[in-house]
């Protein structure tokens, strides 16, 4: 492997040939600003477009300054980080960032996160010599899911590498030129007439507040005030893995009891957990991968394999729009937030004695898209929504904060019972691979009629973008696939249209990582170690459960003994299943 011997500030270091100056400069730890750089190396996520100009820095035989993001390194390469030239530069590209930034950091949403904002405290500016001019204005433009605030864009362009590069979906980019231009759909349409899937990547990689999710906590608040409603609340897998980054403490710290308690205090009637109805999900979702592939090796031409998984919102309006032809390959079994929603507005509302339209159920997610899920119309009852409200992992924590709630010192508390109980499948459904492997543990059992020789399906995990495995369940070999971000599963989707691969199951998920890296997870800020912190905490929980099957679990059993009858009953098909529809591409 070449090398290049260079010079930053005075320290001396070898860096393979082809570096830039910014990756040389972090292993010496000098610290050079960037605002429109961006790199998760090993998901393979890099925005490098130098079109910020932030990180500039003066090479020694240079007539011009370079920027450190873009610049490769060259061997005798000699580099100062901290000429009053270059900070004149830096001062002067922040100044004219400012002079056409809107001046409303106290009601923004991203204060306190936005990388601008923390810049212009770095480089102690409190005034803008060019503000007074004419500012570009944009309208506003509002989702179910997330709010386009154009005004803040710094066209970092961060937005358009995932939308278009990591997710395939080519719904944003850079439109009109000079002082016009701005990242927008095309022809400037609304958001909600895209493609756009809802997840939400574009703002967890937006370094300002142009991007930003649809904040329903006051909604949430008005519910809890209303003494006429009765007030549930669950939440996913992979908040209870990322919560605490928001209030206080270390990536990777598990806050499950911490939560159950935060929730209580901020009034909520009854705390579940969706990891209950991820349970019930993989009753249906393994039901019916084994009745297809029963059916399939019995030689019936009409059975439709590989089965995937639908449990990814983002995923599901993806294949929509993208593969109408396959609509009839994921399972039909809802997500666990909608059959949570389902069942308790049925089942727990009858326990309870209420009318569906009493009660008033909130879901925790670490998905924006969960937002747009919950509002389409097959997921109501005469225009009363399954789920009512949903909020991010940072809404919650904003909510827990502006409750005052010391989350920190909290005591540990359960979830309440029935609908709060889960086993380690269903908390695994956090990190990608965990949908499949949950399954795995169900389905070799229950087609086996044997006890599994291992839980830990160890071949299903990782942070590869598309993984092929074979599992044996008994006499059989099962071939499936994994991939998480859309882009993977755009390749892994190709070669099941075009018949290069022959799958029997394969999971997807949208998000980098699953749902540890979702679109309303605290932010991560370029730092991908936030991700594995995140991970290795959810597979912390699953080895700690008592209970690690999901169909050990004794109230999903009683709730088919009770209410359900079996996996793909009448009832079961009405409450939990679902329907697909082919969307337009524009």
């Amino acid at each position: 492997m070449s090398i290049a011997n260079i010079t930053i500030d005075g320290k001396q270091i070898t860096v393979p040939a082809g570096s830039t100056i910014l990756e040389a400069a972090k292993k010496l730890h000098v610290d050079i600003p960037t605002l429109c750089y961006l790199n998760l190396e090993h998901l393979k996520v890099n925005n490098q477009l130098a079109t910020c100009r932030v990180c500039v820095v003066e090479v020694e035989g240079r007539r011009n300054l370079a920027p450190a993001c873009a610049t490769p390194v060259t061997d005798g390469m000699v580099i100062k980080s901290n000429t009053v030239r270059v900070l004149n530069a830096r001062k002067t590209v922040m100044e004219l960032f400012l002079s056409d930034h809107p001046k409303d950091c106290l009601v923004c949403q991203k204060s306190g996160e936005c990388e601008l904002q923390d810049l212009s405290t770095k480089f102690g500016l409190r005034e803008s010599p060019y503000d007074g001019g004419q500012m570009s204005t944009y309208r506003k433009d509002f989702s179910e899911s997330i709010i386009r605030d154009m005004d803040k864009c710094v066209m970092c362009r961060r937005c358009e590498t995932m939308c278009n590069d990591v997710q395939t979906c080519n719904v944003l980019s850079g439109v009109n030129r000079g002082f016009t231009a701005v990242v927008a759909p095309a022809f400037e349409m609304n958001l909600a007439d895209t493609s756009c899937t809802n997840c939400g990547q574009c703002t967890a990689v937006c370094p300002v507040g142009a991007l930003v999710e649809k904040d329903h906590t006051w909604s949430v608040i008005e519910a809890l005030a209303d003494p006429e409603k009765v007030v549930v609340v669950q939440t996913a897998p992979a908040v209870r893995a990322a919560l605490g980054e928001d209030l206080g403490l270390p990536a990777g710290t598990l806050v499950t009891g911490k939560m159950t308690t935060a929730l209580r205090e901020l009034g909520f009637n009854y705390v579940f957990d969706t990891d209950f109805t991820a349970d019930l999900t993989i009753m249906e979702e393994g039901s019916e991968f084994l009745d297809r592939l029963t059916r399939f090796l019995e030689g019936d031409k009409s059975v439709k394999l590989p089965i995937m998984t639908s449990c990814c919102p983002a995923w599901v309006k993806f294949f929509e729009h993208q593969f109408p032809d396959l609509l009839d390959v994921p399972s039909t079994a809802k997500s666990p937030q909608q059959m949570f929603g389902a069942v308790a507005k049925t089942y727990f509302a009858e326990q309870l004695g209420i009318p569906r339209e009493k009660m008033v159920v909130v879901s925790v997610m670490p998905c924006l898209a969960k937002k747009y899920e919950a509002s389409r119309p097959e997921f109501s009852v005469n225009g009363n929504r399954d789920v009512d409200i949903v909020l991010s992992t940072r809404e919650l924590a904003r909510l827990i904060k502006r409750s005052n709630i010391d989350f920190p010192s909290l005591p540990d508390s359960d979830f309440d019972r029935p609908l709060g109980e889960s086993t380690g499948a269903a908390v695994i459904f956090g990190a990608t691979g965990g949908v499949l492997e949950a399954a795995v543990r169900t389905a070799y059992e229950l087609a086996t009629k044997t006890e599994l020789p291992k839980l830990d399906f160890t071949e299903l995990r990782g942070m590869e973008g598309v993984r092929v495995a074979n599992i044996g369940v008994g006499d059989l070999t099962l071939k499936v696939g994994v991939a998480h971000e859309l882009g993977n599963a755009r390749k892994l989707l190709e070669m099941v249209r075009e018949g290069k691969e022959q799958f029997h199951a394969i999971e997807i998920m949208s998000c980098p990582g699953g749902c540890i890296g979702g679109g309303g997870q605290p932010y991560h800020h370029g730092d991908e170690t936030v991700l594995d912190k995140r991970t290795e905490a959810i597979y912390r929980e699953d080895a700690n459960k008592p209970l690690r099957k999901s169909h050990e679990n004794p109230y999903v059993i009683e709730l088919y003994e009770k209410f359900l009858g079996k996996p793909l009953s009448e009832k079961s098909h009405h409450l939990l299943h679902t329907h697909y529809f082919k969307r337009e591409t524009p």
